[in-house]
């Protein structure tokens, strides 16, 4: 699968499960939201695995600059602090730096 659309449906995987442990441990909630954070979080990791990339590591190094990206999405919608200039600058970056990984396709 194409790594434009299956990163960002494994950001927020990976984004939702470790929101749920969160909420778990650092508010008091239900340990029902275990569940969920497990859940999500193998999501995350079969989602990972379908991008055609013939190593696990570029394929997680790539990954990771959607990660931030979608981090700080996550701290603007999710928790209604707006991203500074400098992070806007760090994750185009990083997106950059993802895409230029991403160019080998499935080479060694």
């Amino acid at each position: 699968m194409s790594a434009v659309f299956v990163f960002p449906l494994a950001a927020l995987a990976e984004i939702l499960g470790c929101f749920a442990v969160w909420v778990w441990w650092k508010n008091g909630a239900s340990p029902l939201w275990l569940i969920a954070a497990a859940l999500c979080l193998a999501a995350f990791g079969w989602l990972l695995a379908q991008v055609d990339v013939k190593l696990a590591g570029r394929a997680f190094a790539a990954y990771g600059g959607v990660y931030i990206v979608a981090s700080l999405l996550w701290m603007w919608i999710g928790e209604g602090m707006r991203p500074t200039l400098r992070d806007a600058g760090g994750a185009a970056l990083c997106l950059l730096g993802a895409a230029i990984i991403l160019a080998q396709g499935r080479e060694g």
